[in-house]
């Protein structure tokens, strides 16, 4: 007999954000882990928050549901999607209003500056 997976849903109407260490601005809730030490997660930073710039030792893809931020020169509004090879240093992100993204991480996080 072939078992059935169960689907799992998350509502992100009742979803209970969790501060990101340390970084004041930023709050997450994780959906997912799609590897070991992976991350299917979505993020609100504050109006003026800095995430530092940082690598991951894995591919990030990141789409930014609202919003706009700044990041890698370039200043990105909702609907635009980034790609970050693994190990390329990247930021600081800068959130020019009050942003939500969704990021996939292939991997460990890393370390920030």
């Amino acid at each position: 007999m072939i078992q059935q997976a169960k689907q799992t849903f998350n509502d992100m109407a009742t979803c209970d954000w969790k501060p990101f260490g340390e970084m004041n601005g930023v709050n997450f809730v994780p959906l997912a882990e799609p590897v070991p030490e992976g991350s299917i997660h979505r993020a609100k930073l504050s109006k003026g928050t800095v995430i530092p710039p940082h690598t991951h030792p894995a591919n990030e893809y990141v789409f930014v549901v609202a919003g706009v931020v700044e990041t890698g020169g370039r200043r990105c509004e909702t609907g635009t999607f980034w790609i970050t090879p693994a190990g390329c240093r990247q930021g600081p992100h800068i959130a020019i209003t009050d942003v939500e993204i969704l990021t996939i991480r292939l991997g460990a996080l890393g370390e920030f500056e």
